[in-house]
């Protein structure tokens, strides 16, 4: 079981709202924690990553708490200022 799939039956647990609407915000909350991740992994703050894309601190938490309607443009560019490539897959 990978650690996001730990913390989503340890948050389900404890959070009732959270386990009554997780179905609908599931993607946009992966997406989140992925560029998270992604940004922790490149050892970068989000002081730095914002410095990178040009934009405030706040903007960067916005992304990676709140991924809704987030463009896919804005998506490719915090992988590439964090060394990563976005790949896309439609399964």
């Amino acid at each position: 079981m990978s650690d996001l799939q730990k913390y989503i039956k340890d948050r389900k647990a404890r959070d009732a709202e959270f386990a009554k609407d997780f179905d609908s915000g599931y993607e946009q909350f992966k997406i989140g924690v992925m560029l998270k991740q992604a940004r922790l992994d490149a050892g970068v703050t989000q002081e730095e990553l914002a410095v990178r894309l040009n934009t405030k601190k706040t903007a960067i938490s916005r992304i990676e708490n709140h991924a809704e309607d987030i463009k896919l443009s804005t998506i490719e560019k915090f992988a590439e200022a964090v060394g990563k490539k976005l790949i896309l897959k439609i399964a």
